[in-house]
């Protein structure tokens, strides 16, 4: 049986209209020792008093071992009539909800030795991303490696986390950011910004059975075509690595 735990909200702020960042602290002094990619269930009722739960990974960016005063971040997408959209959208600083985990198993692997990671995200599926910036700088720094990260929105406002990447990918030689936008491109498109579906863009890059290792996190329907694509490219289905958000009500 999970142990849970109280998570107290400590500060928030929209990341695009219907996407919110909340940041807590574990309210038990416990520091929650996790990994890059993995993501915590948030556990409630209903109205009706039937209990239910939802998952968000974990957007953290941390370096070194977890502290008690660490922030615990996450991206909530809003759904309308969505019964973990009534509870994040009236939660306020100081209140606390109750929380489970680490899980999941969508993190960078000690022992890959491969030459680039493809990182593939739509939606709040680039937070694990965001989580991984530290260990991606490590080993860019140590094995040489290259990223590439195709982030699709429909809209520069929807591009969450989007200057932080940026910024990241000015410093950081050997990491590249690639938005890719279905619907309209920001008034003044940077180099690597696409207009497109990343599975679209992907090939682009030409992926590369014999180098790279893609990660997919986000829309079910962007993470099936893009493993396609990957896969008619060669890569290996043990070096494509996924995993699928649903919004649930």
């Amino acid at each position: 049986m999970p142990v849970h735990f109280p998570l107290r909200l400590v500060g928030s702020r929209m990341l695009a209209p219907s996407v919110r960042h909340l940041a807590f602290v574990r309210d038990d002094g416990v520091p929650l020792d996790f990994i890059p990619g993995q993501f915590l269930q948030v556990h409630f009722n209903y109205p009706d008093g039937k209990p239910t739960k939802r998952s968000y990974s974990v957007a953290t960016v941390h370096e070194g071992p977890a502290t008690p005063d660490m922030p615990i971040e996450i991206a909530v997408s809003y759904v309308a009539g969505g019964a973990a959209t009534a509870l994040f959208e009236h939660l306020q600083e100081g209140e606390r909800i109750e929380a489970s985990g680490p899980y999941g198993r969508f993190c960078l692997m000690p022992n890959d030795a491969n030459r680039r990671y493809l990182l593939i995200g739509t939606g709040t599926g680039v937070t694990p991303y965001r989580a991984m910036l530290p260990t991606l700088k490590r080993l860019i720094a140590t094995r040489g490696i290259e990223v590439v990260l195709l982030f699709g929105a429909r809209t520069p406002t929807e591009l969450l986390y989007g200057d932080e990447f940026a910024e990241f990918a000015a410093q950081t030689p050997g990491f590249r950011f690639v938005p890719c936008y279905s619907r309209e491109l920001p008034a003044t498109p940077r180099a690597d910004d696409r207009r497109g579906y990343v599975q679209t863009v992907l090939p682009e890059f030409a992926p590369n059975p014999e180098t790279d290792i893609a990660y997919l996190c986000g829309n079910p329907n962007m993470v099936d075509a893009t493993f396609e694509v990957l896969k008619a490219a060669g890569l290996p289905v043990p070096h494509i690595r996924r995993e699928k958000y649903v919004s649930s009500k």
